[in-house]
């Protein structure tokens, strides 16, 4: 009898913890990860940008540089070139960024931020960059994509960037 209450037990148990992470899965992928807003990881996110424009308005590239999260994950697309990693990255934006003698505009209009599980974040908007290289400005109207995740100290880092031209002569249908 105590064998027979200790299998029933056992079985009991089982099923319980079972039901539990199957009701914990479905929760998982109800929609509440896509739906909840985040609101204080989405402030964080908002204040790394603001400190990505300014390490570019102060010509700072080593501080633009240490908001990547660089590694064998991190990939770029940008303007219709093959995928390339943070080595490639990080070459341009020094040669870039590091060339820029003043920052005139750096919006970023329509930005949307959304941060799924609290600790991953894809940031899209418009870029109207003018950015002046010795006597020239460089207009940028891109479509940019930004993936930011959350590292363990609580940083937000780049690990996707995606880059392509805006046409601005697209007419948007109301939705």
């Amino acid at each position: 009898m105590v064998i027979v209450m200790n299998g029933l037990f056992k079985i009991s148990l089982i099923c319980i913890l079972l039901f539990g992470w199957g009701v914990t899965t479905i929760k998982a992928q109800s929609g509440d990860v896509i739906t909840n807003e985040y609101p204080e990881e989405k402030a964080e996110i908002l204040e790394t940008w603001g400190e990505i424009v300014e390490s570019v308005q102060e010509g700072n590239v080593d501080k633009l540089i240490s908001f990547h999260a660089y590694g064998p994950k991190f990939t770029e697309f940008k303007q219709g070139a093959p995928r390339n990693g943070g080595e490639e990255n990080e070459a341009f934006e020094r040669e870039v960024f590091g060339s820029v003698t003043e920052a005139v505009r750096m919006d970023a209009n329509d930005m949307k931020v959304a941060v799924y599980y609290g600790n991953v974040a894809v940031v899209t908007f418009h870029s109207d960059f003018h950015l002046r290289f010795e006597e020239n400005v460089a207009v940028i109207n891109d479509q940019i994509s930004l993936v930011f995740v959350k590292t363990e100290d609580g940083e937000w880092k780049i690990v996707h960037e995606h880059h392509s031209p805006l046409n601005a002569n697209i007419i948007r249908m109301p939705s």
